[in-house]
C-alpha cells in the first residue's frame, strides 16, 4: 500500500482514517475513482472508536425538532443493519417512568408516548418493531436495579448498537476490496499545490521516509483536526470545529443487572445517560455495563482526551441517583474518552445542543473538507464529499453504497451472528480458526477473564493492520475499554505475541509496554482522583 502511494497518480486522496474517511474511500473506490486514504495513527484511533456505540436516529434530536437528521438516521441505520449484520444489531432501549425524580414523570409520560409514536413514523419502524409501554412489573424485569417502589410504568423502543472500530476497519477492507490503497501510520505534513494554486496531493511521512502523494482532488475527513489539515491548505487556522468531549466508564453487570439499555436521568441537569449491556454471557447474564455519554465542551490535546475526576463523577452521581446499588469509583473496570467534532455554530450554548448535521465545503484551491455529523450517518456523508470531489474532477457516477454489504457480511438482513468469531469477524472468522487449527494454543484467551483469542491478535497483525500494543487492546479488541487491569496484567504476555509475529526487538517490545502502560496510568490516576462515593 505505502508503496503505491508514492508511485500511482490518484483521482482522491482521502486524508483520515475514521469513519468519515473510510467511508469516503469506499464510496469513491466503489464508483470508479482511484482512490488513496492516509491515516495518521491507526484506523478508528480518533473519536472513531470511543462513541457511545450506537446505531439509532437520536430520540432527543426529534425532541429537539431536528426532524430531518432523525429520519436520515434512521435511514441509516437499517442500511448498517442490512449491510454489515455481524457487526451491527437491534439494541433495545429501556426509558423507566418513575414516580419520584425520574427522567419522566407521569405527568409528562403521555408528552412522550406520543413522542415514540414520532420516532417510530419518522423511521424507527423500519427495524420491524415499535415502541411498547410497560407495567412496573415488566419495567423492573428490564433492570432489577432501578428503586422498585418508585417505578411507576415504563417504555421500550429500539435502535441498534454497533463495535465502532471494528465497523470501521470494516469499511475500510472494503474500500481496498474496491481497489483503494488504504495506509495507516501516514502523517500529511503539508498540503502540496500547483503553480496555479490549485490542491495536488500532499506530503505523507511514513515513519522512516517522506512521500509525495499526487491526487487531483484531496478531501480532509479529519473529525476535530479538520482545522489543521485546512491551515496546510489556507496558510491561517481557522475556528470552524468546536470539540465537545463525550465520556464512558465500564463496570461490572453484576452492579447494574439490565438486559436492555436503559436511559437514566442525571441529577441536577437536563440530560440523561445510557446504560448499555456488554459482551453477553452463556448464562444470559453479561460480563459489563457501560455508562455514558458526558457532553462538555474540550480545549485540552485533541491527540489524548483525558477522562477527568469530573467526568468519572458526573457519571457515577447519575448510576448512585439512580440504582439501589452503590457504584464507587474501585469498581470502574474501563474508561474512554472521545471528541465530537461538531460545527461551530453562531451564538451556540451548550455542544449537547448543538445539531449534529454535516458540513462538506471546499476551499478557493480546491480542498474538500467534511464535518460534523455522526456514527449513524457517516456513509451519506461520504456520498455528499464524493459529489463535491466528482463535480471538481467534472465526471460523474452513481453512488453504489446504499445496498453494498461491508467486508465480512454473511449476507441478508438481519442476519443473526453466532459465536464470539462469527459476531466480530463474520466470513473472516473461517480464517481465525484456521489460525488455531495451525496453533491450538492461539485458543487461548488473549486477556485472561474476556472472550478474545490470541489468535484474533495474530490475525490484526497479518491482515487488519495492527501495529502496536494499544492497536490490539483499544480497537482490534476492545479489551482495553474493558477491563483495563487485566489488560495491564496481560500486557507483557500480548507484547510478546506481537513481538514474535511482527519481528519486534527487545528495545521495541519494551517501548511498546511503556507506552501502552503509561496510558493506562494516566487513565487510572483520573480515576483516583473522582469522589469516591458520590450521592
Amino acid at each position: 500500500m505505502v508503496a503505491a502511494l508514492a508511485a500511482e497518480h490518484f483521482d482522491v486522496l482521502v486524508i483520515g482514517g475514521g469513519i468519515t474517511g473510510v467511508g469516503v474511500a469506499l464510496d469513491a473506490a466503489s464508483r470508479g475513482l482511484r482512490t488513496a486514504l492516509v491515516e495518521r495513527d491507526d484506523f478508528a484511533s480518533g473519536t472513531s472508536s470511543k462513541s457511545a456505540k450506537m446505531v439509532h436516529g437520536g430520540l432527543r434530536y426529534l425532541q429537539q425538532g431536528d426532524v430531518r437528521l432523525v429520519y436520515q438516521a434512521l435511514r441509516e441505520r437499517q442500511r448498517l443493519l442490512a449491510n454489515a449484520p455481524h457487526l451491527v444489531s437491534i439494541l433495545p432501549f429501556l426509558i423507566p417512568v418513575l414516580t419520584k425524580d425520574g427522567p419522566v414523570s407521569r405527568k409528562v409520560a403521555k408528552a412522550l408516548r406520543s413522542a415514540l409514536w414520532m420516532y417510530d413514523l419518522t423511521g424507527g419502524l423500519r427495524i420491524g418493531k415499535r415502541h411498547q409501554h410497560l407495567d412496573a412489573e415488566t419495567t423492573s424485569a428490564h433492570c432489577p436495579t432501578l428503586p422498585p417502589a418508585k417505578v411507576g410504568s415504563g417504555f421500550v423502543y429500539y435502535d441498534a448498537g454497533a463495535d465502532d472500530a471494528r465497523l470501521t476497519l470494516a469499511v475500510a477492507r472494503t474500500a481496498a476490496a474496491y481497489g483503494a490503497v488504504v495506509a495507516n501510520r501516514c502523517q500529511v505534513t503539508d498540503i502540496t499545490h500547483t503553480s496555479a494554486g490549485r490542491v495536488a496531493g500532499a506530503t505523507v511521512d511514513i515513519g522512516d521516509d517522506t512521500i509525495e502523494v499526487t491526487a487531483s482532488a484531496v478531501v480532509s475527513a479529519t473529525g476535530v483536526w479538520a482545522d489543521d489539515v485546512r491551515e496546510f491548505d489556507e496558510g491561517q487556522h481557522p475556528k470552524s470545529i468546536r470539540p465537545a468531549k463525550g465520556v464512558h466508564i465500564t463496570v461490572p453487570w453484576r452492579l447494574v443487572q439490565n438486559d436492555i439499555a436503559v436511559i437514566v436521568s442525571v441529577p441536577g441537569d437536563k440530560r440523561s445517560v445510557f446504560l448499555v449491556p456488554w459482551k453477553p454471557l452463556p448464562d444470559g447474564g453479561f460480563r459489563h455495563c457501560y455508562v455514558g455519554t458526558t457532553d462538555t465542551d474540550f480545549d485540552g490535546d485533541t491527540d489524548e482526551p483525558t477522562v477527568d475526576a469530573g467526568d468519572v463523577a458526573y457519571l457515577l452521581s447519575a448510576l448512585n441517583h439512580n440504582l439501589t446499588t452503590t457504584i464507587t469509583v474501585d469498581d470502574i473496570t474501563g474508561v474512554w474518552a472521545g471528541l465530537r467534532p461538531l460545527v461551530r455554530q453562531q451564538g451556540s450554548g451548550r455542544t449537547a445542543d448543538l445539531s449534529r448535521r454535516h458540513r462538506v465545503s471546499t476551499s478557493p484551491s480546491g480542498l474538500v473538507t467534511v464535518t460534523g455529523g455522526k456514527l449513524t450517518t457517516y456513509r451519506e456523508m461520504a456520498a455528499d464529499t464524493v459529489d463535491a470531489v466528482l463535480g471538481q474532477l467534472g465526471r460523474s457516477a452513481r453512488c453504489r453504497t446504499k445496498r453494498l454489504a461491508l467486508w465480512g457480511s454473511p449476507g441478508g438482513p438481519h442476519s443473526l451472528p453466532g459465536d464470539h468469531l462469527q459476531r466480530r469477524y463474520g466470513t473472516d472468522a473461517p480464517s481465525v480458526r484456521a489460525l488455531i487449527d495451525a496453533d491450538p494454543g492461539l485458543a487461548e484467551p488473549l486477556v485472561p477473564g474476556l472472550s478474545y483469542l490470541r489468535a484474533e491478535a495474530v490475525f490484526a497483525a497479518r491482515r487488519e493492520m495492527a501495529a502496536t500494543l494499544a492497536d490490539i487492546l483499544c480497537r482490534r479488541t476492545r479489551a482495553h475499554l474493558e477491563d483495563r487491569q487485566a489488560c495491564i496484567e496481560a500486557a507483557p504476555s500480548v507484547a510478546a505475541l506481537m513481538a514474535a509475529e511482527v519481528g519486534w526487538s527487545h528495545a521495541e517490545t519494551a517501548h511498546q509496554l511503556d507506552e501502552y502502560l503509561g496510558f493506562c496510568g494516566r487513565e487510572a490516576d483520573a480515576c483516583a482522583a473522582a469522589t469516591p462515593n458520590p450521592t
